[in-house]
């Protein structure tokens, strides 16, 4: 039988390319976005394309209601990818900020989760995914309010995957470093919403971030395309006794590595010199 599979976040970069990569592999892919236009678009290209905000719990619970009346009630997998970046200094993010954030990187994966489990616990085999990052590993100059949120994910999956031991439902993180997207530029109205730069104590700072931030500085050194990412989410669906975790890119895995090696002080010299 056909297996079938919810991704979020799949307008562009990782979720756009897991969705092509696992219906040319016989999944049937509801491949949701969270804007309607883009939705629009993946339906014209032949997908299921529900509309899902993690922001907006009524949109999540629609979005998964669709999925479940369009299966018959039974989902094979979730993966839960869509994000946001809001780049700044740590002192310069307001309380708003964190909460928006929050409320798609982490509440939104965890109220959609929570909805899935009882479906796949009834038919009693499931896995959940979530797309993580180096940046759930380690943390980085500057990007304070998405390091929050994926080391908050890295520790709510984690006690997930123990406490659904022996039910027959697999939860798995994948942790991507560089991988070709639009994060950057979806991160440019976040900065211009939230963050006075002007008014900072670190004003000349914010030059060299708002250079990269506003100005693509072609591929990074270490940097992998999207289907990097769906090769190892292809191996945490299929495969019989998927991993916990799945580093992706280079600097994943020596950061990996690092963080287990290093004392703090020595990996924060590490990280800093970039």
């Amino acid at each position: 039988m056909t297996k079938s599979i919810l991704i979020t976040g799949c307008s562009s970069g990782i979720g756009h390319d897991a969705a092509h990569g696992l219906r040319a592999r016989g999944w049937r892919v509801f491949a949701s976005c969270r804007k309607q236009a883009d939705c629009d678009r993946l339906i014209a290209e032949g997908f299921e394309s529900p509309c899902l905000d993690y922001a907006d719990e009524a949109s999540v619970e629609a979005a998964l209601a669709e999925v479940l009346a369009a299966t018959g009630g039974t989902l094979d997998a979730l993966y839960n990818n869509g994000a946001f970046a809001c780049p700044g200094a740590v002192e310069d993010l307001p309380r708003g900020a964190l909460r928006a954030i929050f409320e798609t990187n982490l509440f939104g994966y965890h109220d959609l989760t929570r909805r899935v489990i009882p479906v796949m616990r009834a038919q009693g085999h499931g896995r959940i995914i979530n797309c993580s990052s180096v940046l759930g590993l380690v943390p980085m100059k500057w990007r304070g309010a998405y390091v929050a949120t994926k080391f908050a994910m890295e520790g709510l999956t984690d006690v997930l995957r123990i406490e659904m031991q022996g039910s027959g439902i697999e939860v798995i993180l994948i942790e991507p470093g560089p991988i070709t997207s639009r994060i950057r530029e979806n991160a440019i109205p976040h900065f211009e919403k939230w963050i006075d730069w002007e008014h900072s104590a670190r004003a000349a700072e914010y030059a060299a971030l708002r250079g990269r931030l506003y100005e693509s500085q072609g591929p990074d050194q270490f940097e992998l395309p999207a289907s990097a990412v769906t090769r190892k989410l292809i191996h945490a669906l299929e495969s019989r006794r998927p991993q916990a975790r799945y580093y992706v890119t280079v600097p994943t895995y020596l950061m990996g590595f690092a963080r287990r090696l290093l004392p703090t002080r020595a990996l924060d010299w590490l990280i800093a010199k970039g």
